[in-house]
């Protein structure tokens, strides 16, 4: 008797449903008692680690290139007073969560689904669902709100180091005012803007835990699986965040009204 006929689309299919349904459980898992308090700040200490200094780095050239490219066209089109707030909208809205989420899902996620799938294949993950502990609950929550918790406070970090760079490279490299650039922050930013972007930072983070989580508790088998499931989380993490920072930027732009329109 021949096995059923399946479309090309069904084991992506399945996988989606897959991931969507270990979300599910890590929300309902999340407010089920004990909540493992110490395992959560062992996890937000490892994400600050692995990610805050590289985090540093690349917002620097991120806000040097957003501003200077910025200050180059607002001078083309005569509207170097608006440089500041042009910056500033840039790097709150867009960077600065990209950045984070980006760091995150490529030093913070890989560094999880490494963990989680090397236990797997120790089988601690099968001993812990012998033994009636849940491996949602004891291991994958805390990795989850930790990277919700550390994506939030990077964006914050991101977002200050980012303007701090646009204002250094646009009034030292192309002798902007500062008067200006700072006086412009008010003109087209407003407080809605900082709510989106910490709103997509805390959206990333759980994605990128999410994904992390789901393919490290899915390796092929042996230490290569583990390697490539690090890899393909990495790369579906990316994917989504670009694929969801589209939709939330569509919504809000829809949503919130651009300031003085």
């Amino acid at each position: 008797m021949s096995a059923p006929a399946t479309f090309p689309g069904a084991g992506a299919l399945r996988e989606t449903g897959r991931l969507f349904a270990l979300g599910i459980d890590v929300v309902r898992n999340t407010f089920r008692r004990p909540f493992q308090l110490r395992e959560f700040i062992q996890q937000c200490w490892f994400v600050v680690s692995v990610t805050v200094l590289p985090t540093a780095l690349v917002s620097i050239p991120f806000g040097a290139v957003i501003a200077l490219q910025l200050g180059s066209l607002t001078r083309q089109i005569g509207a170097q007073s608006f440089t500041g707030a042009a910056s500033v909208l840039a790097i709150i809205q867009q960077a600065s969560p990209i950045v984070t989420a980006l760091l995150i899902a490529g030093a913070g996620g890989s560094a999880i689904c490494a963990d989680l799938g090397s236990r797997k294949i120790r089988e601690e993950i099968d001993a812990m669902e012998v033994l009636g502990v849940s491996p949602i609950q004891r291991l994958v929550v805390p990795r989850v709100l930790a990277a919700m918790l550390v994506s939030v406070l990077l964006n914050g970090m991101v977002s200050v180091v980012g303007v701090m760079g646009g204002y250094f490279f646009n009034v030292i490299l192309q002798d902007g005012t500062p008067g200006a650039y700072l006086a412009s922050f008010s003109a087209l930013a407003q407080l809605p803007d900082l709510w989106i972007s910490e709103i997509k930072a805390l959206i990333f983070g759980f994605i990128a835990g999410i994904v992390a989580a789901y393919r490290g508790l899915n390796p092929a088998g042996g230490p290569k699986g583990v390697g490539d499931a690090v890899n393909q989380a990495v790369v579906i993490t990316f994917l989504l965040l670009f694929f969801v920072n589209f939709v939330l930027t569509t919504i809000y732009l829809q949503v919130v009204p651009a300031k003085g329109s």
